[in-house]
């Protein structure tokens, strides 16, 4: 049995990545996660594969042994795994709740790396996984500071499991888009701290490139030409100016 595996699935990237993937692949099943059973049987009517519905919580470890027992037991050819599920938080690191910066860990950079885990044993040759990353990879960004600093070890991670996994021919990939127009905001947004956003890019965009991107063999895919010039121009300036930036658009404090 040949799937697809996608987290975050109910929203936002994890939901266009499951439109994306249909549409370009046939798969006999689409194992979709979020804990929001509902969105995700509603899939069914807008795919053509079977969707298995996973309502799971993936902060809770005890989803990963639910997922862990269902690969043993139906032993699928994993041929995508898509890991979209992540939040971010806007706002000074003290303002904030230090559970739910520990959340974003959590889910960002736990589970994801759990997930990967979890289906090594059951990817073929041409195996793909895409990895849900951002602009805020390539540089630390204050008052987004913990959600920056999970998507740079999403960047790091998926460059050094794809060495690894590349004599078996399984792809990894980091998806590191700037602001797209989906549901994150209505969590991480919660005062004006951060008022600055240059441009916008619907999610279907984001990953059709990101899935051009993995055809051609590539290891990151950012949409959007000033982005791609960002990620490279962040590489060769010093820290503090990129930070000092940032802090200045933003209209805050800065060195």
């Amino acid at each position: 049995m040949k799937i697809a595996i996608i987290t975050g699935a109910s929203s936002g990237m994890g939901r266009e990545f499951v439109y994306a993937l249909d549409k370009d692949e046939e798969f006999d099943e689409l194992w979709v996660i979020a804990r929001r059973e509902q969105r995700l049987q509603e899939l069914q009517e807008k795919v053509r594969a079977k969707v298995r519905a996973l309502p799971l919580d993936l902060l809770e470890k005890e989803s990963f042994s639910t997922v862990k027992h269902l690969l043993e037991a139906e032993q699928p050819e994993v041929a995508v795994l898509v890991n979209a599920a992540g939040f971010g938080i806007f706002g000074p690191f003290e303002d904030r709740s230090m559970e739910r910066q520990l959340d974003i860990i959590d889910l960002n950079d736990r589970a994801l790396t759990a997930m990967c885990h979890l289906v090594l044993p059951y990817l073929a040759e041409g195996s793909r996984i895409y990895n849900m990353g951002s602009m805020s990879s390539w540089q630390p960004v204050p008052y987004i500071n913990v959600y920056g600093a999970s998507k740079a070890y999403v960047l790091s991670f998926s460059r050094a499991l794809g060495v690894e996994l590349r004599p078996r021919g399984v792809k990894v990939m980091a998806v590191c888009p700037g602001w797209i127009t989906t549901e994150f905001f209505d969590h991480a947004v919660t005062d004006d701290t951060v008022c600055y956003y240059n441009r916008f890019y619907p999610p279907e965009q984001v990953i059709r490139k990101a899935v051009k991107d993995m055809k051609k063999g590539k290891t990151v895919s950012v949409l959007g030409f000033p982005e791609r010039m960002q990620a490279r121009l962040v590489k060769l300036l010093p820290v503090n100016m990129v930070m000092n930036t940032w802090c200045k658009q933003q209209k805050q404090p800065r060195e």
